[in-house]
């Protein structure tokens, strides 16, 4: 058994560990609340955007497909990923369950188009540095990064991220682009999606969604869909990185709160272990008196 010394050391350092949980604890919750109240407000332009965008694609038709050029299928030779991750890490598995989410689907698309023939290689493009030291120690391949977007990012960040992808995609080095991020869905559960980013799928249309309104396009439908979707591409970016800010935050206030518990629990059980050390040793030191007082 320890010494009562090295067990009132270790009772120090659990509660000052408790201490750092409990306050890393308070500010997340505290970062999460406004995080999510970003959320909560992006996505209702978000949503608005995705109708506009779904009503010029049924208004257009599909003969469009093949002269925007964000809109353009062609045969994939090589997929690109922009993963978006969180910078900072005490957040339980939630940047580990986006990796993970990235790499497997990058195996079922190159699995799935291997059928076909082909098996297309895979870039990568990193928003926040889990995702980057991930790909780099997997020895994948890394065409871009981004770190350091801070809790409040906004959409020029968005833009230049998704700036990268467009170029990229244009330029054919990549021919089709997947965006994988952390969906707030509660501070409980966050879920890892992805979705394709370019080329551009227009959005169904919702349900309730009226289809007897007609809208009159100055200049026209088709010139406003073809400037709308860059727009729409850059709005996608900011939404996931709003959603992986907000997950990031609740899984951190979910962490350190376990944490802090656990802080505590062990306290007691080194309370306990103190205390039965510090009566054995009460106990021992009685004892050698009553013996050195029968010896003499």
């Amino acid at each position: 058994m320890p010494s009562t010394r090295e067990i009132r050391r270790r009772i120090r350092s659990v509660k000052n560990i408790a201490q750092v949980t409990r306050t890393m604890q308070m500010v997340a919750s505290s970062k999460m609340r406004r995080a999510q109240e970003h959320v909560q407000q992006s996505r209702s332009y978000a949503d608005q955007l995705r109708g506009l965008v779904s009503r010029l694609a049924r208004v257009t038709g599909e003969d469009l497909g093949g002269e925007i050029a964000l809109l353009k299928q062609r045969p994939v030779r090589r997929i690109g990923f922009v993963v978006i991750t969180p910078d900072r890490g005490l957040c339980g598995a939630l940047p580990s369950n986006i990796n993970r989410k990235a790499a497997g689907t990058a195996i079922e698309e190159q699995r799935r188009f291997a059928e076909q023939g082909e098996r297309p290689a895979v870039d990568y493009v990193a928003v926040g540095r889990k995702g980057r030291d991930f790909i780099l120690r997997s020895q994948l391949h890394l065409i871009a990064e981004f770190t350091n977007y801070g809790d409040k990012p906004s959409l020029l960040d968005a833009s230049a991220v998704a700036q990268v992808a467009v170029d990229a995609f244009l330029n054919g080095e990549v021919d089709v682009v997947y965006l994988v991020y952390a969906k707030f869905i509660n501070i409980v559960t966050q879920q890892p999606i992805v979705v394709q980013l370019l080329p551009v799928q227009p959005p169904t249309e919702q349900e309730g969604e009226s289809r007897t309104v007609e809208y009159i396009y100055e200049p026209d439908a088709a010139s406003i869909y073809e400037a709308l979707l860059p727009r729409y591409v850059n709005m996608q970016v900011y939404q996931a990185l709003l959603e992986t800010i907000a997950s990031f935050f609740s899984a951190q206030m979910v962490a350190m709160k376990n944490a802090t518990d656990n802080a505590n629990e062990l306290i007691q059980d080194l309370t306990l272990t103190y205390n039965k050390a510090r009566q054995a040793s009460i106990t021992t030191e009685i004892l050698e008196v009553v013996s050195g007082a029968e010896a003499l």
